[in-house]
């Protein structure tokens, strides 16, 4: 980055001689790592901004209720009844079935993501821009419609493989996103000077190609990790045993009884485990660059006699995650005929949907900017702490986070039970994760030097914070607003629990139709939670292509 020899020195006031000890140039002010300005005529040097990492800290303090609420329960409960509880065989049969879960699935949505997204943005594949959509579009489906359309359709479909295929078919867009958009931003002259010393197209890849995009695949797979220990509805209907279903199970049967918290304080160690293997794969490198790189797009490889075989796998891939629930309701649609469309009853579902998504997707964002801008800025132990303290909440199930609120609320405040304030507060809480990876990832790519040289030519630091730093991840911003309003629509235990009285979503409608085994009238809800979510997913697809500039 070039140094701003133009820029003159200050006097010092009162005087008329330059103070070149006062001075520093652009290069230095950078190289020091501090936000600087013009104060009183005088380069000086300001503190970090502190109100940023203030917000941070409330913010990850605030996500520790649920948490919190746990080790209350424990405390209660006493040590004695949380060690029956804990070390039993049927704690140890929950958490082989979810780490057996985790440990397939994970793995083979990477391996689809990348090469997904290799063959749609690198390579020849006829209909390229198609398939890049139709591999975004299965997050237009939530989870539990997944499983309702595969096991309406294969009604033996049952135990740990129906969980990993349901769960691969469900999650892998939150991989392939990230990892697509990676790609179109790469510099292609990085690949060109390695093939240009001998290396062949697969050690380019491997060497060059792959090591870049680690930060997007950290992300989406521990996205991918957190759905897998907090999804409720996906495997109920596939009768597989997860800690999710188990304590939701036990909050059931005896609301608030310590067997279930025990189960939850499990659940959260395995978030932890998660946490820091991710931290330890993604590291601390540098993934933004000053300069636009080189402009103009990598050329694609050409597949060749290979082409035929490489669609394959888009076309499997698209037929099990959208051809299966799209037949699935269409069948149960025509079944049930005219009836199942009750006009009155849809619409308010569909209303009370939209305004809390719109509301809650708004309040998750704005809180997780604060985190994902130290997180990048200003790493360090206490910034890891506080962003695993936002990572917790995301793995607990919502029956977990809402019943915390339930008991806050009654016991301190009651009245804010079961009003809109506690159930966006829930919504932000569970959902706060996925607008943090988005805004991190976001955040990665724009230069600190910029954010800097603001500081430096005079602005406030919120000044230059925003003219920078905030403008260049907007496009973050809005993808993760759209991914906390996908999980807003499709949300169902918390909605249930803490709503308002009255309030009826799409996705309680879906449930209580399909939990009295009524598929057809399921089906309509369905349709509409698919129909909504489809432009949000519609919206992550062009904002992660304008991130690359296309």
């Amino acid at each position: 980055m070039a140094t701003f020899a133009a820029l003159r020195p200050f006097p010092p006031p009162g005087g008329s001689g330059a103070a070149p000890e006062l001075m520093q140039s652009a290069a230095d002010l950078a190289r020091s790592g501090l936000p600087t300005g013009v104060v009183a005529g005088q380069w000086t040097r300001r503190r970090p901004i502190s109100w940023i990492s203030l917000a941070a800290i409330l913010v990850s303090l605030f996500s520790l209720l649920p948490l919190a609420f746990i080790i209350w329960i424990a405390v209660q409960t006493g040590w004695e009844t949380v060690s029956a509880l804990v070390f039993r065989p049927r704690v140890g049969e929950l958490l082989v079935n979810t780490l057996l879960l985790v440990v397939l699935a994970v793995p083979i949505c990477i391996v689809l993501s990348v090469a997904l997204a290799w063959l749609t943005e690198r390579s020849s594949l006829p209909g390229a821009r198609l398939w890049a959509w139709l591999s975004v579009a299965p997050l237009a489906i939530p989870a539990f419609v997944h499983s309702y359309a595969w096991i309406t359709l294969v009604p033996g479909l049952h135990g740990l493989w129906a969980g990993v295929l349901v769960s691969v078919v469900a999650y892998f867009p939150f991989l392939y996103l990230p990892v697509a958009a990676a790609l179109r931003r790469l510099d292609p002259a990085l690949e060109d000077a390695a093939a240009a010393v001998g290396l062949g197209p697969w050690r380019v890849f491997r060497r060059v190609v792959l090591p870049q995009l680690r930060l997007a695949i950290c992300g989406g797979s521990l996205l991918v990790g957190l759905h897998l220990l907090a999804e409720y509805g996906l495997y109920v209907f596939i009768r597989f045993d997860t800690f999710t279903t188990a304590i939701v199970d036990q909050f059931q049967s005896t609301f608030n009884g310590p067997a279930a918290n025990m189960l939850a304080a499990v659940l959260v160690t395995c978030c932890f485990v998660l946490l820091g293997i991710e931290v330890l794969v993604r590291g601390e490198e540098r993934y933004a660059r000053v300069g636009s790189g080189a402009a103009r797009q990598q050329q694609r490889t050409r597949l060749g006699r290979a082409t035929i075989p490489c669609l394959l796998l888009p076309v499997v891939t698209t037929l099990l995650a959208l051809g299966v629930p799209f037949v699935t309701i269409g069948r149960w649609l025509v079944a049930g005929g005219a009836d199942v469309w009750r006009l009155d009853e849809i619409g308010l579902a569909l209303g009370q949907t939209l305004f809390l998504a719109l509301a809650g997707a708004l309040l998750a964002t704005v809180a997780a900017m604060p985190m994902a801008w130290i997180s990048i800025r200003a790493p360090g132990p206490l910034q890891r702490l506080l962003e695993g303290c936002n990572y917790i909440v995301g793995s607990l199930p919502g029956v977990v986070v809402a019943l915390a609120l339930v008991t806050i609320t009654v016991r301190i405040a009651l009245p804010l039970y079961q009003t809109l304030f506690t159930i966006l507060v829930a919504y932000a809480l569970m959902f706060l994760p996925r607008a943090l990876i988005s805004l991190r990832a976001s955040i990665a790519q724009a230069p600190v030097e910029l954010e800097r040289a603001a500081a430096s030519l005079g602005r406030s630091p919120l000044k230059a914070l925003w003219s920078t730093t905030i403008r260049l991840s907007a496009p973050g911003a809005a993808a993760g607003m759209a991914l906390v309003a996908l999980g807003i629509m499709n949300e169902l235990t918390a909605t249930q629990m803490l709503a308002p009285n009255g309030t009826r979503t799409l996705a309680m409608a879906f449930w209580a139709h399909s939990g009295e085994i009524d598929y057809a009238s399921a089906a309509p809800y369905a349709l509409i939670m698919v129909a909504m979510s489809l432009p949000l997913t519609w919206l992550l697809y062009v904002q992660s292509k304008r991130m690359a500039g296309r």
